[in-house]
Parts: structure tokens; C-alpha cells; sequence
């Protein structure tokens, strides 16, 4: 099984698919809007940057009333079978109070295991964010929810595109779809790189053949907000040439018309 996470990095060894220089999609084409609410993020956090996505994520999510965005890694957790602590974790996540993201950031240390595998585990009881952290990640989160309040409303949160994967690509998600246009959350301390403007590209398209495709219809743009850096990334669609539609549709994605 090949994620499009996955697909996105074997593609720099196949010369029919690997991205030309600037990528398919460069990210100089985006469009960039930033954001200000007089606020630093401190430089200093002591959990990883990618457990912070995940949790930003997810309590972004939860706060817009998703009572199921932490199946996931409750799905981790029975895996390597601790639910029962992850269940008293997840009883404890109320909103954006300090306990509750601690809870949440040990509880998301269950993702790696239902996204790679119980191999990749490492006991969440050592996940242990310090207050500078716990301060980002609130911060990042309020900033989530301003930006979909202004930008949404939110039609679909963790989009599957079932009937639009292939025998290339068999899995990945989406993070949110509006009525407009295809989000991705990104929490780098940089901006959109080729591979994040590859992996909205073939979101959108796997969208369009899959049983999800009325909602890709009348979407007009791709876009990227970051949370961290405060800005929204975005590119109208119709500026995506046909030939690089035709190009990662075929070699990249896998579909043979």
C-alpha cells in the first residue's frame, strides 16, 4: 500500500514522473496572504514538529465540534493495546485549556502507529510538552479555527477519496474542504515546498474521479494555511496547465485516460 505521501517522494527515481524544475506546481505561482494578531510563537518547543501538526490537527478539528477526530490514534492505541489509557486521555481533552492539550499531545503519540505500523511506537507517557508548547500549540489552534471561520464553512474534514485511488496510489487523505476550495494544514516554519503543492494537486484530482466528486466540482482554488506562520497559501485552478494535469494524472497518479 502506497500513500500519496509516499508516491511524492518515489517519483524523484522515475524520470516520467519526477517533477520538473520548480515542480509542477511551483510555489512562487501562490498567491500569499498574511495574517497578524500581535503574537510570537516561542522558538522553543521539546516535542516533535510532527506530533505538533498532528495534534494541531486534531484539536482543531475536536474544537469544531468533531467528536470523531481522534479515532485515529484511539486506533493506534488499540493496536499496540493501551486503549484503556488512551480512552482516560481522550475523556480528558475539553478544549484548549493546558490539560486538555497535554492530553491531547500524548494521545496523538498513538498516530504513528495506525498511519506506519506498531513497530514505529514509542510510549506516549514520554511525551511530555512543557509550557512554551502547550502555549504554540493554543495559539496555533485559535488561529485554525479564526482562519475557517472566515474562510469556510468547512463541508469535509479528513476526505477519503474512495474510487479515485489507484494501482499506484491506494490511500492518503485530504485535511478540509470548503465549499470553494481544498485545504492543507501545514505547521513547517517555512512555506509550501513542491511536494506540498504536488500532494494538493493530486488531492484535487483523485477528488474528481472519486465518489466524493460533486463535491470538487465547483471548487475554484488549492490552498494552504499555516498556522505557525500565520499565512494562507493559494492558487486558482484554472491556472493549472492541462499538460501537468495530463502529466501527474498518468505518471504520477496512475490513471490510464
Amino acid at each position: 500500500m502506497v500513500s500519496v505521501t509516499q508516491r511524492i517522494q518515489a517519483i524523484k527515481k522515475i524520470d516520467a514522473a519526477k517533477q520538473p524544475k520548480g515542480g509542477y506546481v511551483p510555489p512562487k505561482t501562490l498567491n500569499k496572504k498574511c495574517f497578524e494578531d500581535g503574537i510570537e510563537l516561542s522558538l522553543n518547543e521539546n516535542i516533535h514538529p510532527s506530533l505538533i501538526g498532528i495534534v494541531v490537527d486534531y484539536l482543531t478539528r475536536f474544537c469544531q465540534g468533531d467528536d470523531k477526530a481522534f479515532v485515529s490514534p484511539m486506533n493506534g492505541a488499540l493496536v499496540v493495546k493501551e486503549l484503556e489509557y488512551a480512552s482516560e486521555l481522550r475523556s480528558e481533552i475539553h478544549g484548549l485549556d493546558e490539560e486538555s492539550i497535554f492530553n491531547a499531545c500524548r494521545l496523538c503519540g498513538y498516530e504513528s502507529v495506525a498511519r506506519a505500523g506498531k513497530h514505529t511506537y514509542v510510549p506516549v507517557q514520554t511525551i511530555n510538552p512543557d509550557d512554551a508548547t502547550i502555549k504554540n500549540i493554543k495559539t496555533m489552534v485559535t488561529r485554525s479555527l479564526h482562519f475557517f471561520e472566515e474562510y469556510g464553512p468547512v463541508s469535509q474534514e479528513r476526505i477519503i477519496f474512495e474510487g479515485g485511488y489507484t494501482d499506484i496510489i491506494t490511500n492518503g487523505d485530504a485535511d478540509y474542504l470548503t465549499p470553494h476550495a481544498l485545504w492543507e494544514m501545514k505547521v513547517s516554519k517555512n512555506g509550501p515546498t513542491t511536494e506540498h503543492t504536488l500532494q494538493l494537486l493530486i488531492y484535487y484530482l483523485m477528488g474528481c474521479r472519486s465518489k466524493l466528486k460533486n463535491y470538487f466540482v465547483g471548487l475554484s482554488e488549492l490552498g494552504v494555511f499555516n498556522p505557525r506562520l500565520n499565512i494562507m497559501y493559494t492558487l486558482d485552478i484554472d491556472t493549472i496547465g492541462s499538460e501537468t494535469i495530463e502529466v501527474v494524472s498518468r505518471h504520477v497518479i496512475g490513471y490510464s485516460n
